[in-house]
């Protein structure tokens, strides 16, 4: 059984797909979870702040110094929520999870810990609704050495075929290899998989990108200030109020910097972004603007000093809900190819 990462819906055109649909999944199957993600002690602090945790272990180092574990512990509900965020390449096409059966924290998490999550589907049950059936699930997150850190049992809502919202009306899975989203390991498990190597990209092909980005006011603020651009139309509320129709602009550089973002699982074998051209922004974008992010591929050549890897020159557009033109450049890649010498296997990808 084969999952892909796109579906076909027009000639040359792809749609990123996210999650696999409810009659997908059988009981038995092990999925290995992609991307891993190293834990900091800024989020150990930021998570205790933000849902006010009175627990110093977590953020007083000179506290938790005096304990047994000598430095702060990770809060757990991070590990929790990384666990089910990790897993969502494959249970992308969720509807809800309405229990959890068990969650176990096996061993302590510490700043600098880089957690994995895998995942065994436990029973399938069709259930009587419509839209999607449930599947029970087992999923463990270990940390890069293979110590598991903790364990969870929960049931999950997934929906069927074709009742995906959003999904575009009748497309079907682009069956290719290169499009692959799981390959098997020796030991039969399903281990996630994005992006194109540089022999899988064929020039004039366009995909679409997803999720699509919602731009709110916070970020408007936060990542103007941090930039140092105090200029008072992302920040100033009074002069949004009385110049800007209350609206809240989003910088340009932002702007550029989620839609190039948007693009990575298309592009997720890059090795490095040689540089934007032709940086178009027609449209200006506000808070509460949802945009969504396309790319075609113009060329692509060998590389004169990289035997591993070749260039790809690629166009990429994002368009607002009412299909405005909001940015557009051209971008060249440094990717990967696929029989190179590449860090994948190695560190278990």
């Amino acid at each position: 059984m084969s999952f892909y990462n796109f579906d076909r819906i027009g000639e040359g055109r792809y749609q990123e797909r996210h999650g696999m649909d409810f009659e997908d999944f059988q009981a038995g199957q092990r999925f290995l979870h992609r991307p891993g993600v190293t834990l900091t002690q800024q989020d150990n602090l930021d998570e205790a702040l933000d849902t006010m945790n009175s627990a110093m272990l977590h953020y007083d180092a000179n506290y938790a110094g005096q304990t047994a574990w000598r430095q702060p512990l990770m809060v757990s509900t991070i590990t929790l929520q990384r666990a089910i965020g990790m897993a969502a390449v494959t249970f992308g096409r969720k509807r809800c999870i309405p229990v959890f059966h068990e969650i176990a924290m096996t061993a302590p998490v510490f700043g600098g810990d880089t957690l994995y999550a895998d995942s065994e589907i436990l029973a399938v049950n069709r259930g009587e609704h419509p839209d999607g059936g449930t599947l029970k699930v087992k999923t463990g997150v270990k940390r890069a050495d293979g110590t598991q850190v903790a364990g969870l049992v929960y049931d999950i809502e997934v929906y069927r075929r074709g009742r995906f919202p959003g999904a575009v009306a009748a497309a079907e899975p682009a069956a290719e290899q290169r499009f692959a989203s799981h390959r098997a390991t020796p030991d039969g498990a399903l281990l996630e998989q994005y992006g194109l190597f540089f022999e899988d990209a064929q020039a004039g092909e366009t995909f679409v990108h997803f999720p699509r980005r919602t731009f709110t006011r916070d970020e408007a603020i936060e990542r103007a200030r941090r930039s140092f651009d105090w200029t008072p139309q992302f920040h100033d509320a009074a002069w949004i109020d009385e110049h800007q129709g209350g609206r809240y602009r989003i910088g340009e550089p932002w702007v550029i910097s989620a839609a190039t973002a948007m693009t990575t699982r298309t592009f997720g074998r890059v090795v490095a972004n040689l540089g934007w051209t032709d940086i178009q922004l027609p449209q200006p974008v506000f808070e509460g603007d949802t945009v969504e992010a396309e790319s075609t591929i113009v060329d692509k050549r060998e590389s004169k000093s990289r035997p591993n890897e070749g260039i790809l020159t690629v166009d990429t557009r994002a368009y607002n809900l009412e299909r405005e033109l909001v940015l557009s450049y051209r971008r060249r890649l440094l990717v990967y190819k696929r029989d190179a010498d590449t860090p994948y296997a190695k560190a278990g990808y």
